[in-house]
């Protein structure tokens, strides 16, 4: 994946591994409550979830591990108030709806800035840096143009361009 940071694959990694054990642990005791069944083979998650996908949130997307961008409802993403580097998980159901889930939140941290609107795209400003932010979550919030907002970023946000608006002040 381009320009994800370390910390991000080895949290990604991380979650791998403990769903794995997590996965293994539950056959096994699956297997010690009702044996050793043919019935009981293991399932296909394609088959039983339809395609499951996991990626980063990038501030209006999600990157998967697939490379490919899947498109994340804005009023998701701003009701869950998504940071950028966020961990997603996808399912694309047989009848093709899309299923996101926040399995792995980034560290963050809030800070305070000056809504602004240029380009007919809101901005946050937080000292000399802007983030962006959804329009969904402006709207919500009822925030205009010069108003202070409350913003939350990931807490290493040296590459961040996107914020997620936590509230109007």
């Amino acid at each position: 994946m381009p320009d994800v940071p370390d910390k991000q694959i080895k949290r990604l990694r991380s979650l791998i591994r403990e769903a794995e054990t997590n996965l293994a642990a539950a056959t096994e005791l699956l297997i010690s409550l009702v044996g050793d069944d043919e019935k009981l083979a293991p399932i296909n998650r394609d088959e039983a979830l339809g395609k499951v996908i996991e990626g980063v949130f990038d501030g209006q997307n999600m990157v998967g591990s697939d490379g490919k961008t899947y498109p994340v409802p804005a009023n998701y993403a701003s009701k869950s108030k998504l940071v950028q580097g966020d961990i997603l998980k996808l399912t694309i159901n047989d009848d093709g709806a899309f299923l996101y889930k926040q399995i792995g939140p980034i560290p963050r941290k809030q800070v305070v800035g000056t809504l602004n609107l240029e380009g007919g795209h809101y901005f946050v400003t937080v000292g000399d840096k802007n983030y962006r932010v959804l329009l969904a979550s402006v709207t919500y919030f009822k925030a205009k143009p010069g108003d202070q907002v409350s913003v939350n970023v990931p807490e290493d946000d040296s590459s961040a361009e996107w914020a997620a608006l936590e509230a109007a002040l």
